[in-house]
């Protein structure tokens, strides 16, 4: 596939590692100016680089399979989507619907809770409200911070979800279960940051999956293979 990938610091170096090796071709990159291990990494391979903030639409390269997100902060927009071939998938470190937000880690950790994880979902006009494409869970230990809690499992949690996400689209599976707002979390931004940059109008249903098995239930102990 080709593949653009929004990203930042080093879960987006990492999953870069994790696109390539899976023997995806990179149609572009996104990510900040400056000091930051992706811009630094795209560089040093040569690949098709944008400042982060400046990817929508027109900005888009042409023939562009599937978006990724990692650990970006831009809102990719309805018409970007719809450019690419199947859309956008991103990942974020929390069992979705809960603790959707940018802080989900610290949120996690403040509200006690024993058990977390990560999804990876399909990318929607609901910020992290998507369609569930990949989850796992974790043990959140007595003594955890959020920097822990993440490096010990939740960055390596991502580049699996996306490593078994990519492998599922390359079987023409595409695992969309949506996520049951009823028992959605959203809480506050602990550290000050700037809104999301949100280019593109409101999505609609795009009708994504043709040519795809499109698997909508529930995940059970016997997910597909």
């Amino acid at each position: 596939m080709q593949i653009f990938l929004c990203g930042q610091r080093s879960f987006g170096e990492a999953a870069l590692k994790v696109i390539l090796a899976a023997g995806h071709k990179i149609a572009g990159i996104s990510s900040p100016a400056g000091e930051d291990r992706l811009t630094f990494r795209a560089g040093e391979l040569r690949l098709p680089w944008m400042p982060s903030g400046t990817l929508d639409a027109h900005s888009l390269p042409a023939d562009v399979d599937l978006i990724v997100a990692a650990h970006s902060h831009d809102f990719v927009g309805r018409a970007t989507r719809l450019r690419s071939r199947l859309g956008a998938v991103g990942y974020h470190p929390s069992l979705l619907p809960r603790h959707r937000g940018r802080d989900a880690v610290e949120w996690a950790v403040k509200m006690g809770d024993r058990v977390t994880g990560g999804s990876m979902y399909w990318l929607s006009e609901t910020v992290d409200g998507g369609d569930i494409a990949a989850q796992d869970w974790c043990f959140v230990r007595p003594r955890d911070t959020a920097s822990e809690l993440w490096r010990r499992d939740l960055f390596p949690m991502g580049l699996r979800l996306l490593g078994q996400t990519l492998k599922d689209l390359e079987r023409g599976v595409m695992v969309r279960i949506p996520q049951d707002d009823t028992l959605s979390t959203w809480e506050p931004q602990v550290h000050g940051a700037p809104p999301l940059r949100r280019p593109d109008l409101t999505m609609l249903s795009d009708g994504r999956g043709a040519g795809y098995t499109v698997v909508r239930e529930r995940y059970s102990e016997t997910a597909p293979q």
